[in-house]
């Protein structure tokens, strides 16, 4: 199942900005799912650098060296530039920290304050009359300090071209939801199934998620336990407590497909994921993911990724 966006076929560009005692788990959560969403796609959906203001290795909260690029005001254009910062963050507050931060942002559409990236960005003045959000234990320190900035207590804020975010884990689903605005929500529902295990509530959605969101969750739960043995979507239904039509409605809603094109989606990257992680014959992959021969699922599998499984793996 192909997924239509407004931004098909664009890859975004991302800077991440470090420094000195950034959180290598808010690292990691940031770009992983940057990394799967290209490989299910098979797109290079997300392009990134990691920049510091030196350039050269920076030091994370535990000790882990990571290499960057200069960061410099003459650098291209950039979708998101991400500031990411931890431990130190009243340190580099300093005024050459912040007016080199403010040239930064000017090549920048989105600026993104990660984990107490947040301060920074509100320190150079770039969070003014805007809602902002930042770590849940700097969250009443950054509010008395900067009373223009509209502080809220969320895991993570966007507003327009400004978004921040409140810890390495909340970082994670502040990704999926970015994914899912570029990439299509079918695409960030298989980027977090990598990650976690599937459950009533989505991943990389707020909180207070509808009774809609929760019904297709459900239904993407049960789709995932029966993917070797696939039922019928009106005995989905059934098992539901919902009407048929009322199951389409939602999946419409939520994913702008059918439950069935979603089921067949999920079996592929079953079968995608079996072929690239596994040295299982195509056959058991096929039987693994409900097909009743190899042909079958080869047909099904050029369909939806433009080569066959046994290409694949030769790549």
């Amino acid at each position: 199942m192909q997924e239509k966006t407004k931004s098909s076929g664009e890859t975004a560009k991302i800077d991440i900005l470090l420094f000195d005692g950034f959180s290598n788990h808010c690292l990691a959560n940031t770009l992983e799912p940057f990394r799967a969403a290209n490989s299910i796609t098979g797109q290079a959906r997300y392009d990134w650098r990691l920049l510091s203001l030196e350039g050269g290795l920076v030091r994370s909260s535990s000790g882990m060296l990571v290499q960057t690029e200069l960061a410099t005001a003459t650098k291209p254009p950039t979708d998101y530039l991400m500031v990411t910062a931890s431990y130190g963050h009243l340190a580099l507050s300093s005024s050459r920290v912040l007016s080199a931060l403010r040239g930064l942002c000017a090549n920048a559409k989105c600026l993104v304050g990660l984990d107490m990236g947040a301060w920074l960005l509100a320190a150079a003045g770039l969070l003014d009359d805007r809602p902002a959000t930042i770590h849940g234990h700097l969250f009443e320190s950054f509010s008395e300090t900067f009373p223009q900035v509209d502080a809220r207590q969320e895991r993570f804020v966007i507003d327009g071209n400004r978004i921040t975010c409140g810890g390495a884990m909340a970082s994670f689903d502040l990704v999926l939801t970015l994914i899912g605005a570029h990439c299509g929500e079918i695409t960030r529902l298989d980027v977090a199934s990598l990650f976690l295990h599937q459950s009533d509530q989505p991943f990389g959605q707020p909180d207070n998620i509808s009774g809609r969101s929760k019904l297709v969750s459900r239904a993407l739960v049960l789709m995932d336990e029966t993917i070797e043995a696939p039922v019928p979507i009106p005995t989905i239904a059934r098992h539901l407590g919902c009407s048929l039509k009322s199951l389409q409605r939602r999946f419409a809603r939520s994913l702008n497909a059918t439950p069935g094109q979603v089921y067949r989606h999920r079996r592929l990257i079953a079968a995608k994921s079996l072929a690239e992680g596994t040295n299982l014959s195509i056959s058991e992959i096929a039987t693994r993911c409900g097909y009743e021969s190899a042909s079958a699922m080869t047909r099904a599998f050029k369909g939806q990724f433009g080569t066959t499984p046994m290409n694949l793996r030769a790549d």
